[in-house]
């Protein structure tokens, strides 16, 4: 993608309204849409200090995604609450925490695959490059082409290895030469030299690492900026994991990266920033809702967290 600001802004222009109904997931409807000023957040202490530092960090050239009083509903049901963090360029991010906790509900914030969720429902600002993901005027596809996903499950289609990387360019309108497009992702994501000679082959084929390797591949053969990754070791063996875990550190350099994952250990070996979420309990309802408890470098969340909750989980009190 293009690296001047001014470019990127002007390449994710707000469709029309005669454009919406027309988008491939139509758009959230206008009482979902948070509102366009932001409430003090109701955090506690150390996430509302966090908060007021990326306020004041935000506006610096690497920061990619500034999300700003982020809450997420599934109906009535509350089930994130006030996140303030920034995701930087060419940083690998990671969110740990217990299960429950609004990881992955936070992480499909980003790309806004909550969408597909009839009775999800999103407050506060997601900010990419300065502009509002969930603006009501914002395709939610062309999102999805800045943004790729990788799942916890390798999810290959039952096609060849060679359909699955040039499916997305296809699809796009990709001008580039289709067999070019598919070395180069493979080969980004270090899977060229074990598939080249049955590029024709089905990926049904390919061992778990292998097959999360081609989604990686497939993800970014679109040339997205961000890539998401939501456990995608979970179904790994240590081997297919560790090459995972180097990957992304290759990746990095071209790409920002956002990973969930429930392994401390991974968190602490590949990323650069890390955020720690867990859940409040309603006394009232018994439900759970996720919050978040303190976003800092990895080095700090591991080695001197401010919040003694984040101390309790790193070091396997609680969680």
């Amino acid at each position: 993608m293009p690296d001047d600001e001014q470019t990127r802004r002007s390449s994710l222009n707000p469709v029309t309204d005669e454009d919406i109904p027309n988008a491939e997931v139509s758009p959230m409807s206008s009482e979902t849409l948070p509102a366009t000023s932001i409430t003090p957040t109701t955090a506690a202490a150390p996430v509302a200090a966090r908060a007021a530092e990326i306020a004041s960090d935000a506006s610096a050239p690497n920061v990619v995604f500034d999300v700003r009083d982020l809450n997420v509903f599934y109906g009535a049901f509350k089930a994130v609450r006030d996140v303030n963090l920034s995701v930087h360029k060419h940083e690998i991010t990671a969110f740990i925490g217990p299960s429950g906790c609004g990881k992955s509900t936070v992480l499909r914030c980003f790309d806004r695959m909550n969408d597909l969720i009839e009775s999800a429902r999103v407050e506060g600002q997601v900010l990419y490059h300065g502009v509002d993901l969930y603006d009501p005027r914002i395709d939610p596809v062309e999102v999805r082409k800045r943004i790729g996903m990788v799942f916890q499950k390798p999810n290959p289609f039952p096609k060849s290895i060679y359909d699955n990387i040039a499916f997305g360019p296809k699809i796009s309108g990709s001008k580039e030469n289709l067999d070019d497009v598919v070395e180069k992702a493979l080969r980004q994501a270090a899977l060229w030299d074990e598939v080249k000679d049955r590029l024709k082959k089905s990926a049904m084929g390919l061992s778990g690492g292998q097959q999360q390797r081609l989604c990686i591949a497939r993800a970014i053969a679109v040339e997205p900026e961000v890539i998401l990754m939501d456990e995608p070791c979970s179904a790994l063996d240590p081997i297919a994991t560790a090459r995972i875990e180097d990957l992304m550190q290759e990746l990095k350099s071209e790409y920002t990266i956002l990973i969930v994952t429930h392994n401390m250990q991974q968190a602490a070996r590949v990323s650069d920033r890390t955020a720690f979420f867990t859940t409040e309990v309603n006394p009232e309802s018994d439900t759970r809702t996720g919050m978040l408890v303190e976003f800092d470098s990895t080095n700090t969340i591991f080695s001197a967290p401010s919040d003694e909750r984040t101390e309790n989980y790193v070091t396997g009190r609680f969680g």
